[in-house]
């Protein structure tokens, strides 16, 4: 700890001492201003000038020192605003960081390469992560290599740029380079103590090579640029040690019948139901006698029960320690693999531009992306009903493995007539998740079960059409007038997967349906049911299985006035039609006053909307979800159906918000120093949320008849309120031979929940609200994401080595699980774990060896922090030692790395 408030404190001496040598130092070459073109369709601008505040990361010149090579991983470290960490345990989000800007949903951030609308991910985050109920644009689909500047805007802009655009818009600018090619070969790993494994010290291996070359096309500005990624990246383990309950004394006498070439699950399908009774009875009396720890009572009891029911209550005794030995295992072999996932990832980017007159040109541009991950479930253990242990003596791991494949391609023309700039783009994407469940098995199958699982699939298409114009005027200082339409397709596809995968059977192996008397369902020797379906991931059903379309159109009014030299104001308006729930009409107006040559005011005030998405309304699913202390099958039904109407939850609806933000930039040239700092205000009405879980009292025989302990919906619940102060502060200098970047940048936010909840008379009758609208959610909406995010960063260049240095403080969240956070023995309804502020420091130094030729040494959270631990009642047997629900920077602690970058 000391050494860290030493670094940090270093660090800050560090950017004031340099401000103040800039301020005297005759050599300075001053700083080329940052431009942007977010916000305003008035081409580029200076980004203290423009009227609504933007953040600018060249991408290209800062990738040769930046730890991070993923878009999300970099944005989170570099951009206060914005929050994104890998998850752990939460089925496909293992593989998809959810983003989040200013506090702000996934799926309230607006994403364009290019200037042009990104599609979504097909996947649906349903699980206890942050974000949860949202669908999030997979940043992480699009190689960082490719990327040339990332332009974040941190105002509302749905009036200009449509839905999903209540928290902002982050745009990701293309490369166009030409004449050379370009790369780099990564490796690294987590060097901590805290790696529980078998592995060591070192684990999370990651191999990463990226590939950029660019040449020209003709001898008028046309270019190509293509970009290959690939990665390698190994999982990393942060369980505890398993400290629950493993073996009872079934299974010791399992074991040792087994060791006899008997198998007791051969006896029996269901245990209430067979002719084999007083044989089972009989190989238990024989085999427990090799059981040398049972004590010479427990013996005597065992060989004078004479019926099931008798052997079933002596039998469920826990033995792991005594049994542990007897095998030659330790609790390790049953942890869970909590941490990152296993990826391999292979992308490729294309961009394209050809001149066809003076005046007019063709673009294209887009790619793929291929990720293929594997994460852990819970482990199934073998006293547990969910574990055959005809097959499983020692139960299992389940693995889900995905499949991610994701496609985009736009096309356009764009070029001058008659004064106007039009642009015609059609752009596609697509994204599919199919599952593939491994080292399972169908329990209800039995020895007819599989250990491999086609579950299904998830994809999600999108085409839109652009047509815009704008044109500049000579009228007072300057006039721009844009307009422009736009129609857009999207279809979300739900694919069933086998048959074995989400049906449980009888013992004659045949579907069980609702009239299946529990005489013929397989059961375990203790009477319990045998589940059906792939252990981990339940398969999408027949039932779930949807292909659905939905279409918008838009238009859209963009004008801007320099009335002056010293005032500036934008407005737009945007209407939108959409067929699956009607018309919105937003509005957009800001402006920047020169309060003097270096000091701007600037306001803005807005309203917007963010349509649900196409996921939203239709996806429904049953999952095995870790709920309350257990293992449940939750059912995720959309609002169409029967459970949805009985309970009163209405159709899917637009949210709607009202946005405004005030700040001020300032800038010192002398000592080229720029300040800015903008005041932030969301209000978002109808704000959909994922509902708590609803129990099976609520309506029994509909629960039944779907297989599920509980359901949830997707809803417009309820109304929040955001509101917030983002500052940054950034220093340049430039000497003879060294140049100097410092940049100081904080976000403080807030969002809480405002009126009633927008429930029916059915759920308040029933006393439901706080399931509608559970505590969980509250704290997923309100508290799991930090509050107080700021970063302090320095790069250095001296002759051929470049040093940089990052500072990141990340503020306290709060873990959504409902504890006894204060022992004192009472759980109350709003007590939970706070999960304390940390610094997290990042290091690293490039030296050139040749003009092709550098490398670049360094390590992320350098000091190995760690978020607080879970007290012992979230920890699950001590496998969550970290909350998985919420977490600040992750939780697999530092990561070393070396980097070989080259260009000719």
């Amino acid at each position: 700890m000391n050494k860290r408030k030493t670094i940090l404190s270093a660090s800050v001496l560090f950017f004031m001492a340099s401000n103040a040598y800039a301020q005297t130092d005759s050599t300075r070459v001053s700083n080329v201003e940052e431009v942007v073109v977010l916000g305003s369709r008035n081409g580029a601008r200076s980004k203290i000038d423009s009227p609504v505040p933007v953040d600018v990361f060249n991408l290209k010149q800062e990738s040769l020192v930046l730890p991070q090579t993923n878009i999300s991983a970099i944005l989170n470290s570099v951009a206060p605003s914005f929050t994104s960490t890998i998850q752990t345990n939460a089925d496909g989000t293992d593989h998809l960081d959810p983003a989040q800007l200013r506090g702000l949903g996934p799926d309230q951030v607006l994403v364009l390469v290019n200037g042009k609308r990104r599609h979504t991910s097909a996947l649906v985050n349903v699980n206890g992560s942050p974000g949860r109920g949202t669908v999030g644009t997979d940043l992480n689909a699009i190689p960082s290599f490719a990327i040339q500047k990332i332009e974040v805007l941190r105002d509302g802009a749905a009036a200009q740029y449509g839905s999903d655009a209540i928290a902002g818009v982050i745009n990701l600018a293309l490369k166009n380079d030409t004449g050379k090619l370009g790369g780099q070969v990564s490796y690294g790993g987590n060097l901590t103590p805290t790696a529980n494994d078998h592995t060591g010290d070192f684990d999370g291996q990651t191999i990463q090579v990226d590939l950029n070359y660019g040449n020209k096309i003709g001898k008028k500005g046309g270019f190509y640029n293509l970009t290959w990624a690939s990665t390698f990246r190994n999982p990393t383990s942060r369980a505890g040690t398993e400290s629950g309950a493993i073996y009872n004394a079934y299974n010791a006498i399992e074991q040792r019948a087994l060791n006899n070439g008997v198998n007791l699950s051969s006896l029996y399908s269901n245990i209430n139901n067979t002719a084999n009774t007083q044989q089972i009875i009989d190989n238990i009396h024989q085999y427990s006698q090799q059981v040398n720890y049972f004590s010479q009572e427990f013996q005597n009891q065992i060989q004078n029960a004479n019926t099931i029911t008798t052997l079933q209550g002596l039998l469920a005794a826990n033995v792991t320690d005594q049994e542990l030995s007897y095998r030659g295992l330790n609790r390790k072999d049953f942890n869970m693999q909590v941490g990152q996932s296993k990826l391999n990832n292979h992308q490729f980017f294309a961009n394209i531009e050809m001149p066809i007159s003076d005046t007019w040109k063709v673009y294209t541009f887009g790619g793929f992306s291929l990720r293929n991950g594997t994460s852990g479930g819970f482990y199934r253990r073998p006293n547990q009903s969910r574990t055959f242990t005809g097959i499983y003596p020692n139960g299992y791991l389940p693995e889900i493995g995905t499949n991610i494949l994701d496609l985009s391609l736009a096309a356009g023309i764009k070029g001058k007539w008659n004064g106007w700039n039009i642009d015609l783009s059609n752009t596609f994407g697509q994204n599919s998740f199919d599952y593939t469940i491994n080292n399972t098995g169908n329990t209800s199958l039995r020895f007819a079960s599989p250990n491999e699982f086609d579950a299904g699939g998830l994809k999600f298409s999108q085409n839109t059409v652009n047509l815009d114009f704008s044109k500049n005027y000579d009228v007072l200082e300057g006039f721009n007038a844009a307009f422009g339409a736009e129609h857009r397709f999207e279809n979300f596809l739900i694919t069933a997967g086998e048959e074995a995968s989400y049906t449980a059977y009888d013992i004659y192996g045949n579907p069980q349906t609702a009239s299946t008397p529990n005489s013929i369902k397989p059961t375990d020797f203790f009477g319990n049911l045998l589940p059906g379906g792939s252990q981990v991931f339940g398969g999408f059903r027949p039932a779930n299985a949807v292909d659905k379309n939905r279409q918008s159109v838009a238009g859209y009014v963009d004008l801007e006035m320099n009335f002056t030299n010293w005032l500036l104001v934008n407005a737009a308006a945007r209407y939108e039609n959409y067929s699956d729930f009607g018309s919105t009409f937003n509005y957009k107006i800001a402006s920047r006053v020169k309060l003097a040559d270096n000091f701007n005011f600037r306001f803005a005030g807005s309203t917007g909307f963010r349509a649900p998405s196409i996921h939203q309304i239709y996806y429904n699913v049953t999952s095995t979800l870790f709920s309350d202390g257990v293992l449940k099958e939750v059912g995720t039904f959309s609002n169409d159906s029967q459970i949805a109407h009985l309970l009163g939850i209405p159709k899917l609806k637009e949210e709607t918000s009202k946005s405004a933000s005030v700040g001020f930039t300032y800038k010192i040239p002398s000592a080229n120093l720029t300040f800015t700092a903008d005041g932030f205000f969301t209000r978002i009405d109808n704000r959909i949320i994922l509902t708590g879980q609803f129990p099976r009292s609520v309506a029994p025989e509909l629960f039944d008849q779907s297989g599920v302990n509980s359901a949830q919906f997707f809803t417009n619940g309820i109304d929040t309120e955001t509101k917030g102060l983002d500052v940054v502060v950034s220093h340049h200098a430039r000497f003879s031979e060294a140049k100097l970047d410092n940049n100081f940048a904080i976000n403080l936010n807030r969002t809480k929940r405002v009126g009633d909840i927008h429930s029916s008379g059915a759920l308040q009758a029933a006393n439901l609200e706080n399931v509608y609208f559970s505590e969980a959610s509250r704290i997923y909406l309100e508290e799991a994401v930090p509050k107080v995010k700021a970063s302090l960063s320095h790069s250095f260049t001296w002759k051929d080595a470049t040093f940089y240095l990052r500072n990141t403080y990340f503020g306290k969240v709060t873990s959504p699980d409902i504890i006894d956070a204060n022992g004192d023995g009472v759980v109350s309804l709003n007590e939970h774990q706070t999960i304390t502020d940390k610094i997290i420091t990042d290091v690293s130094v490039a030296y050139k060896l040749t003009d092709n030729l550098s490398i670049t040494l360094g390590a992320n959270n350098l000091f190995d922090i760690y978020p607080t631990k879970n007290l012992t009642a979230s920890t699950n047997n001590d496998q969550f030692i970290y909350s998985r629900s919420t977490s600040q920077f992750g939780l697999n602690g530092r990561y070393v790395f070396s980097r070989l970058n080259f260009s000719f």
